[in-house]
């Protein structure tokens, strides 16, 4: 209890100190009720965060492995929660429910929205909504780690809870020095890309909030029409290539600076960006053969940015590709049941998952017709251990397990099956926009409120890996006796 007071503590000073560049945001722009919603905020987080840290410090927290599930699960729920305040507040969203799906969908880096008219509120509201796809994409706890060193050695244990893909690796002794790495890479995206996005004529708020939904691979926007507002190809084109890149691997960037070649041999990255380009190019050839589109720049530029957008599960667009034809919405809709590589800010079940399950089934064929055939899994010329691949295949099974219940829970509202599936497989994998009542020009406005808070957990639990939230709801785990 002493080791979740303490986390807790530290999670609501972090979210503090966090809401300063909003409130900053408010006063520039002059909206004083948004000013006021943050200095409760921030005074509330600020208080309880130090209290809770004097009474029990940091630096003698002690954490068992299986507490880890426990106090990332509940820090990701609690800064959806308390981050909700100031848009109640100040009216902007009325309805708690509403206000903590759009929080839970900000942290999680989703971008599913129940705003009909994004642009009728106050610009420090929407910079606050985005800058939490900021914080959300590399990791609450994983940021927490970075600016308090003193839980470093247990940060790595809980924050690998919260790591998007199978493995968190250590590049460096100390986890709150990896920490920081990754984070200086992380602003280092953020930077550039808001300057590229200056050069294309957007001013300085506009390239922050987009630059947050892309390098945090969460795709709000504070625009109704998403990116296409800006009709500029420059912009479009900028954006697809950060995009993918932070849908990559970000240990890889740190393996490029000293061999650049074993980067390339990486297996999960030859297949992300095979996958995207063979993707953009059936997607570009179908839109030209539908009639639909008859400049085939057009159509490569939107057909990369929508790739792009929907395996990083970024969830911008360019237009609405939900009139697109039946063969292009099914490629996007099999890029939503991909996702992006392994420890990159994107959601979804991984590629380097995906390139296991293919191995297992091959595998699996060449024994039905093999049977005394002694068969080795490999990736990466190394040996993939029967634990690895028995977890992997689990996660994949409780991942379509979680869609097929997810989507039984929400057709209550008599929704039709497209609009069903799509609005669970895009909370789940963290993606975004759906199809049909829940496409790219389209909300989640419509659900009911049991359905807001269920597409509402979903979306944490795609984003912590389902296994650190659904272990939680396991008998064994709160079995005392059972370490």
């Amino acid at each position: 209890m002493k080791n979740l007071i303490s986390m807790m503590g530290i999670l609501l000073f972090v979210i503090g100190l966090c809401a300063l560049p909003s409130l900053v945001t408010a006063v520039i722009y002059r909206e004083v009720a948004a000013a006021i919603s943050f200095v409760v905020l921030i005074a509330l987080c600020l208080l309880i965060g130090l209290t809770a840290m004097k009474l029990f410090p940091p630096a003698r927290i002690r954490v068992r492995a299986r507490d880890g599930f426990l106090i990332v699960a509940l820090c990701w729920l609690i800064a959806s929660f308390i981050s909700a305040l100031p848009m109640v507040i100040t009216g902007a969203i009325p309805s708690f429910v509403d206000a903590f799906f759009e929080m839970c969908s900000g942290y999680s880096t989703t971008g599913a929205s129940i705003l009909s008219d994004i642009e009728a509120l106050p610009k420090s509201i929407l910079f606050w909504r985005s800058f939490s796809h900021w914080l959300g994409g590399m990791g609450i706890i994983v940021f927490a780690t970075a600016i308090i060193p003193s839980i470093g050695v247990e940060g790595m244990m809980i924050a690998s809870r919260e790591t998007p893909g199978p493995t968190l690796d250590k590049m460096t002794p100390h986890f709150s020095d990896t920490s920081r790495r990754l984070y200086l890479l992380y602003i280092i995206f953020t930077v550039v890309l808001a300057i590229l996005l200056m050069f294309g004529g957007m001013s300085l708020y506009d390239a922050l909030i987009h630059s947050f939904g892309t390098v945090g691979t969460g795709g709000f926007s504070n625009y109704n029409n998403s990116v296409a507002h800006f009709a500029s190809p420059y912009i479009y084109w900028v954006l697809t290539i950060f995009m993918i890149l932070c849908g990559t691997n970000f240990n890889l960037f740190f393996v490029m600076i000293r061999r650049p070649r074993r980067a390339f041999q990486d297996e999960e990255y030859r297949a992300y960006m095979g996958i995207i380009i063979a993707f953009t190019v059936m997607i570009a050839i179908d839109l030209l053969a539908a009639g639909g589109y008859h400049d085939p720049f057009r159509s490569l530029t939107d057909s990369a940015f929508q790739v792009a957008s929907v395996i990083t599960t970024t969830g911008f667009a360019t237009t609405n590709f939900d009139v697109w034809p039946t063969f292009a919405k099914m490629l996007l809709f099999l890029l939503m049941m991909l996702g992006a590589s392994s420890s990159s800010t994107g959601g979804g079940p991984k590629i380097v998952r995906i390139l296991v399950s293919i191995k297992l089934i091959r595998r699996g064929i060449s024994l039905k017709i093999h049977p005394r055939q002694v068969t080795t899994l490999k990736l990466n010329r190394g040996q993939i251990t029967q634990e690895i691949a028995t977890n992997i295949a689990n996660f994949m099974f409780l991942y379509f397990a979680t869609i097929f219940v997810g989507s039984l829970l929400i057709a209550v509202n008599g929704f039709d099956l497209v609009t069903t599936v799509s609005a669970v497989v895009t909370c789940v994998g963290n993606v975004g926009p759906g199809f049909n009542l829940v496409g790219p020009t389209m909300n989640f406005s419509q659900f009911s409120d049991f359905s807001k808070i269920v597409l509402s957990f979903l979306m944490i639990a795609g984003r912590l890996e389902l296994f650190t939230v659904f272990m939680l709801f396991s008998p064994y785990y709160w079995n005392s006796n059972k370490a």
